[in-house]
């Protein structure tokens, strides 16, 4: 039966036909008028800086063979072909979620994934992807779609005889994981990690931990759960019962670094032999891992990768063979060489976000690597933001580490009004490891002035929040100023 049918797509939607569609059947769905197909149901969503019943003239010149909205004015304003259907709901945001729930309950032989978790969530997904791809047929979240738009539409690219289906989810504050995960439903769930995101609605690790948790209700009869043994909070939450009856510890693998997990990641050993850089561990002091990511912290979403693969019936070694040839996310610890007068820099480019957990990760991946001869550690570090009231207190403790001599820096460059005013708390540091630069702004000169302190030889981190958009220094460095001007729009 075909699900992309007018009846389906309106009683899915709870919506009703304000123009019936001259198709009997559609392809499939879009929400960007820039990729629409003929065939398309095109549908219009509202954000905080745009609303797409704008263009519902250009989706049906594109071919879009129905128009879903909710601004009935909109359309009625629009000149649209008298063939092109259109379908008036209450709100296309919930319709779109109601469309990707109906969409999943028909994926009968598919096996449904969701990646939960505070930091590593888009680098797990491709490492899934990556081992299940090896002899399996399926679809994976592109980018990091793990919010109310993302994720249903990564559910409506799958297709019915699918293996595999790989859902991120993402949280800002409470309730979203339930949300997302009460449409996904999957059948195995993952938690890569609890770390300090989005205090402002979370307050604490334990509201966190409560918060990623809350996917284990979703998971279908008989589902399981992958999740980090490194979490204090979660592990006591299973300690006292405070746990999603849903899925029974039996049905619970816990990895990490920790003693007792169920898989540990043992005997690691940072790989810098010029041409790679990475990690290598073996599994519960056995078969060895060789992962070309850098960082201990990807060692242990190797390991969750591991765990779904061997749910899956993939062979032992034909994992470990798909992580040795996994390729990063980008802005996740990507590893990039830029030329600088007659040598090189090489950038450890993990500037997608941050927050407390995922910066001393990143600090703690420099501190194993070595720059080249005669150059210098220096880590560029931005402000993390929806920190809530912790937030000062936890830029402070972030430089406070940063700057100590465990770290190996050289050079310590503080990039945005939090980072410079944490800076404060080095007047009273032993130990500054070397020089620390505080810029306290965040906009293109502040970048080049972080760049202008970069030079051939040195191994540099880029860290800092999404908003940052601390890739600018990168940009700079390349020496590509429209690039970085154009960030900014």
């Amino acid at each position: 039966m075909n699900f992309w049918t007018p009846d389906h797509l309106a009683a899915a939607c709870n919506g009703a036909w304000l123009v019936p569609p001259h198709a009997s059947t559609f392809s499939d769905l879009s929400t960007d008028t820039r990729h629409i197909r003929p065939g398309q149901i095109f549908l219009a969503l509202r954000g905080e800086n745009h609303d797409a019943h704008r263009f519902l003239a250009q989706a049906a010149a594109a071919g879009a063979a129905a128009l879903v909205i909710d601004d009935e004015a909109a359309f009625r304003a629009a000149t649209l072909p008298a063939h092109v259907g259109v379908l008036k709901v209450g709100d296309t945001g919930t319709s779109l979620l109601s469309l990707a729930a109906a969409y999943r309950a028909t994926l009968s032989r598919t096996r449904v994934v969701a990646v939960c978790g505070s930091n590593g969530k888009t680098t797990t997904t491709r490492l899934i992807e990556q081992a299940l791809r090896i002899t399996l047929r399926g679809t994976a979240s592109i980018k990091s779609f793990n919010n109310a738009v993302g994720v249903p539409l990564t559910i409506l690219r799958a297709r019915p005889d699918d293996d595999f289906l790989v859902c991120e989810v993402g949280t800002n504050a409470p309730g979203e994981i339930a949300q997302l995960a009460a449409v996904v439903r999957p059948d195995i769930a993952v938690i890569t990690s609890i770390g300090r995101e989005h205090l402002e609605g979370l307050h604490d690790l334990a509201g966190v931990a409560r918060e990623e948790s809350s996917v284990l209700r979703f998971l279908t009869h008989g589902g399981s759960a992958i999740i980090t043994a490194d979490s204090p909070e979660l592990a006591e939450m299973l300690r006292s019962g405070d746990w999603p009856q849903r899925c029974p510890p039996a049905a619970i693998t816990r990895f990490g670094i920790a003693p007792d997990a169920d898989l540990r990641a043992t005997d690691l050993r940072a790989i810098d032999d010029g041409g790679t850089v990475g990690i290598e561990f073996a599994i519960n002091g056995g078969a060895r891992v060789r992962l070309p990511l850098p960082g201990a912290h990807n060692a242990c979403n190797a390991l969750a990768a591991y765990a779904v693969a061997r749910q899956f019936g993939i062979d032992e070694d034909r994992i470990i063979g798909a992580l040795a040839d996994a390729a990063g996310a980008e802005m996740r610890m990507q590893v990039v060489r830029v030329p600088i007068g007659r040598g090189e820099a090489r950038i450890l480019n993990d500037a997608y976000n941050a927050n407390p957990e995922s910066m001393a990760a990143a600090l703690e991946t420099l501190r194993t690597l070595s720059p080249d001869a005669g150059g210098r550690r220096v880590a560029v570090l931005a402000d993390m933001f929806e920190l809530g009231s912790a937030s000062d207190d936890l830029h402070r403790a972030v430089v406070h580490h940063a700057a100590a001599e465990r770290t190996g820096l050289d050079v310590l460059i503080l990039l945005g009004q939090r980072m410079a005013a944490a800076a404060n708390v080095l007047e009273h540091s032993a130990h500054p490891s070397g020089r620390v630069v505080a810029i306290g702004g965040s906009d293109d000169d502040a970048c080049r002035a972080a760049a202008a302190h970069i030079r051939a030889g040195d191994l540099v981190l880029l860290k800092g929040s999404r908003r940052m958009r601390l890739e600018r220094v990168l940009e700079t460095l390349r020496g590509a100023p429209s690039s970085v001007a154009g960030a900014a729009g």
